[in-house]
């Protein structure tokens, strides 16, 4: 995004901050360690976006968007304990549960990546009332013989 977000924003550039840009081409001899720069800027981006996508193709967005969450409450926790950095009572509660929870999911992705194959992941929403009083079972033959 960084090389074309330079391409477009070099017009307006030249026309509102003209007399500055060509004061810095005098200064500089070379453009080019800006532009190894801006690309290098576009390169990094690229590799993350990538990395963000294969790591939500390989787990999902959830597991994705509690790691985030993690990382945050780690980087407050570590930034209290390496830095003294103060935090309030709020958000040490706050960094609390937000480790429960991830530890919590972390469990439960664990128990269902041990359930047997065929095994629904999740709970199928019931489909009239009398599938809501049924009990839960893996195979839906014996569901549908029952309704």
């Amino acid at each position: 995004m960084a090389p074309f977000a330079t391409l477009i924003l070099g017009v307006p550039a030249m026309l509102l901050e003209g007399n500055g840009i060509m004061e810095w081409f005098e200064t500089h001899p070379s453009p080019w360690p800006a532009l190894i720069i801006i690309f290098s800027s576009g390169v990094l981006a690229f590799c993350l976006n990538f990395s963000i996508f294969y790591v939500i193709h390989s787990t999902t967005a959830v597991t994705f968007n509690v790691a985030g969450n993690l990382k945050v409450a780690v980087a407050v926790l570590i930034s209290w304990m390496i830095f003294k950095n103060p935090i309030s009572s709020l958000n040490a509660v706050g960094c609390g549960i937000t480790l429960v929870g991830c530890t919590f999911y972390g469990y439960v992705r664990h128990l269902l990546s041990q359930q047997p194959p065929g095994t629904p992941r999740t709970p199928r929403t019931p489909r009239n009332r009398m599938e809501q009083l049924l009990p839960l079972v893996n195979n839906n033959d014996k569901l549908d013989d029952k309704i």
